[in-house]
């Protein structure tokens, strides 16, 4: 069987998201009544971009400037971020996750790894090895992959 790569494509765009729902409605559920899924969204986005920008942070949630400071502050409150003066450049200030940050997202990966597993434990051990080689292949070509402008997900 032959594939092209609009198949290919299409077949993405219909599982990722399914895959995505899933890991989202588990993470939700982990979170805590004070956190909106923006507020989770610029943890996941700090533990992965470490000393990231506040317009960084804008882009990647895909809200205003204004709109973000605002939810900084909140998570500075909370003690689950924390701002961090650039060594190179006083008018810069990056944004990095505390140890409380921390914590908080890992519960929530945590619990979302677990469902996950539960789910694909209904697989064959061949199966499983199938889906791991295809991530794998995606990974790769996502990775080398010049990264187009980031939007929200």
């Amino acid at each position: 069987m032959t594939t092209d790569s609009e198949a290919c494509a299409r077949e993405v765009l219909d599982v990722v998201p399914l895959v995505m729902r899933t890991i989202r409605g588990e993470m939700r559920r982990h979170r805590g009544p004070e956190l909106g899924v923006p507020h989770f969204r610029v943890l996941a986005f700090l533990s992965q971009n470490p000393g990231a920008s506040l317009s960084a942070v804008a882009e990647y949630v895909g809200l205003r400037l204004p709109s973000m400071s605002t939810l900084v502050a909140g998570l500075v409150e909370r003690g689950l971020i924390a701002r961090c003066p650039s060594p190179t450049d006083r008018r810069r200030v990056s944004l990095a996750l505390t140890e409380r940050g921390e914590a908080r997202l890992s519960q929530a990966r945590q619990a979302a790894l677990a469902l996950l597993a539960q789910q694909l434990s209904a697989l064959s051990v061949q199966e499983r090895e199938q889906v791991v080689a295809g991530l794998a292949v995606l990974r790769a070509a996502f990775t080398s992959a010049a990264p187009p402008a980031a939007a929200p997900a």
